[in-house]
C-alpha cells in the first residue's frame, strides 16, 4: 500500500506487489497529465511502472496522449470503465480542478491508491468527501506538491527545523506572477471559479502548503481582501480568442498559439470535441476570479502570516521573511534586481516547467539575521528547471526510492492537501462575508498547533 505523509514503501511493495510493474491509469490527458505525469514517468520509470489506460472526455486529446507520453494502452471516455477493465494499482488525477474529488473518491472505492495534481479540490464539501473516502476506503492518497522538494525551500525548511532564529513569530510572503504567466490562467479554465476555485486555491495552494509545512502547524483563522480590477470585462475590448481576435495588434496581451506546435497539437485540434479555446481573451466577461489577493492567515501555534498574490507582475518571483524571537530569515526566488537575472520574463515560466532541462546548479542566497549580531548568508544550490528541481525529486521518492528517509516530512497526504485548499477557501469566504473565517468550521479537521 502506496503510504501517504511521512513515508512512502518501496516500489513494487509500496503498492503491495512484488513481481511485476505498477499498473498505472491517468484521467485527465492535458497538458500537465501528459507531460509531469504522463511522459516523465515513461521515460523515467520503464522497470517501475506501466501505464494501463488513459482517460479524458476529449478524444482528439486522448489521441495525442497515447503519442506524445509513448504508450500503447487503451484510452476511455468512461472513467468508471477503466477501472473496471483495468484494475489499477495507482490512479493519477490530473482533470479540471472542480472534478478532482470525483475521480479521487471513485479511485479508493475501487481499491485504487490516487495521486492528484495540485490543489486537491476547490471547497469544503469536496474536501470532507475526499476525506471521508480515503477513511473508509484503507488506500491512500497522496496530494502533488513538487514545490516542498526544491532545495532551495528544503533549505529554509532545515533552518526553522533546527530553530535557527527562535520561535517564528510572524512572517511576510509575496508571489508575484508576471504578465505572461499571470496572464495564461485568465486565458484558460482558470479564470472561471466554478472550474477552478480562484487563483486563492488553484495557484496559491502551492503557497499556502509552503507555509504549512515550513511553519509545522495548521493554519486557524484567515481573513482577506480579493477583487478583479485588471483582466475579464475591465478590459478595454473583447475577443473570441487570440488567433481570430482584431485587436491583436493593440493588444498588449495577445498571445500567438501557433508558434507552439504542441499547444496547437494537445489544444487547438481538438477543439472540435469540446470547444475549449486554448487562446481565450484575458478580457472575456466569463472571468469570475481575483486578480488582486491579500490575506491575513492566524496559525494554531499563534504565528501570524501576511500574504499576498500578484498577477499582473513585470516580473515573476517570490520574497517571504520570517520573524522570530531571536532574528529574523530572508529568502526569494527571480526578483530581478536581487539577482541580476537576465532570462527574459516571458521565458521564465518555461524554463521553470521544463522537464528535460539539464541546467547547471544555480547558487541563490537565505540570509539568516540574528538578533545583535552580524547577519549570514547561505547559499544554496538549485536547478532552474522543473520548479527548482523539485519535480524529480518528488517522483524519485515515490517511484524510485520511497523508503528513503523522510525526515522533513516532504511527502503530501490527504491533510496537507485539505489544509492548503481550507486557506484558499477561507480567503473565498472571507472576501464573500466581510469577515474572518474559521478554518476548523470547514470540515471535520481541527488545526493543530504541532503537525504530526
Amino acid at each position: 500500500m502506496l503510504a501517504a505523509g511521512s513515508m512512502i514503501t518501496a516500489p513494487a511493495g509500496a503498492f503491495g506487489l512484488s513481481n511485476r510493474k505498477l499498473r498505472v491509469v491517468l484521467v485527465g490527458a492535458g497538458v500537465r497529465g501528459t507531460s509531469f505525469w504522463g511522459k516523465r514517468l515513461v521515460d523515467q520509470y520503464p522497470e517501475i511502472l506501466e501505464f494501463v489506460g488513459l482517460a479524458d472526455t476529449n478524444p482528439g486529446r486522448l489521441e495525442y496522449a497515447l503519442k506524445y507520453m509513448g504508450v500503447d494502452c487503451p484510452v476511455y471516455s468512461d472513467f468508471d470503465k477503466m477501472l473496471a477493465e483495468q484494475n489499477p494499482d495507482l490512479v493519477i488525477v490530473t482533470t479540471v480542478d472542480s472534478t478532482h474529488h470525483e475521480f479521487i473518491i471513485k479511485g479508493l472505492d475501487a481499491g485504487a491508491d490516487v495521486l492528484t495534481e495540485k490543489p486537491m479540490t476547490t471547497d469544503e464539501v469536496k474536501c470532507q468527501a475526499i476525506l471521508d473516502a480515503e477513511r473508509r476506503s484503507n488506500r491512500k492518497l497522496i496530494v502533488g506538491f513538487n514545490y516542498r522538494w526544491s532545495p532551495y525551500v528544503t533549505k529554509i525548511k532545515e533552518l526553522l527545523h533546527e530553530n535557527t532564529i527562535g520561535k517564528i513569530t510572524s512572517v511576510d510572503f509575496n508571489w508575484y506572477l508576471n504578465i505572461y504567466h499571470g496572464a495564461s490562467y485568465f486565458r484558460r479554465w482558470h479564470g472561471q471559479r466554478e472550474y477552478g476555485g480562484t487563483l486563492w486555491v488553484h495557484k496559491a495552494t502551492h503557497h499556502f502548503d509552503l507555509l504549512n509545512w515550513w511553519l509545522n502547524s495548521d493554519p486557524s483563522e484567515v481573513f482577506a481582501y480579493g477583487a478583479l480590477e485588471h483582466y475579464g470585462d475591465n478590459g478595454p475590448f473583447f475577443g473570441e480568442s487570440c488567433r481570430s481576435c482584431k485587436h491583436k495588434k493593440e493588444c498588449d496581451y495577445y498571445w500567438d498559439i501557433t508558434k507552439s506546435e504542441r499547444d496547437m497539437r494537445l489544444y487547438a485540434d481538438n477543439e472540435k470535441y469540446d470547444g475549449y479555446i486554448r487562446d481565450n481573451c484575458v478580457y472575456r466577461p466569463e472571468v469570475n476570479i481575483y486578480d488582486k489577493m491579500s490575506a491575513q492567515i492566524k496559525y494554531a501555534n499563534d504565528v501570524v502570516v501576511n500574504y499576498s498574490l500578484t498577477t499582473y507582475s513585470p516580473y515573476e518571483g517570490w520574497k517571504i521573511a520570517f520573524n522570530g524571537e531571536k532574528g529574523r530569515i530572508e529568502a526569494w526566488e527571480d526578483i530581478p534586481y536581487f539577482d541580476n537575472e537576465s532570462l527574459d520574463q516571458s521565458s521564465l515560466h518555461a524554463a521553470e516547467m521544463d522537464q528535460t532541462s539539464q541546467d547547471d546548479v544555480k547558487r541563490a542566497p537565505v540570509i539568516v539575521h540574528h538578533n545583535f549580531k552580524e547577519h549570514q548568508v547561505e547559499m544554496v544550490g538549485y536547478e532552474r528547471g522543473g520548479h527548482g528541481g523539485g519535480d524529480k525529486r518528488l517522483h524519485d521518492k515515490i517511484f524510485l526510492n520511497p523508503e528513503s528517509p523522510d525526515p522533513l516530512q516532504h511527502t503530501a497526504g490527504v491533510r496537507d492537501g485539505a489544509m492548503s485548499v481550507l486557506i484558499g477557501v477561507a480567503a473565498r469566504k472571507s472576501i464573500e462575508s466581510g469577515r474572518p473565517v474559521r478554518i476548523g468550521e470547514l470540515t471535520d479537521l481541527k488545526p493543530r498547533a504541532v503537525r504530526l
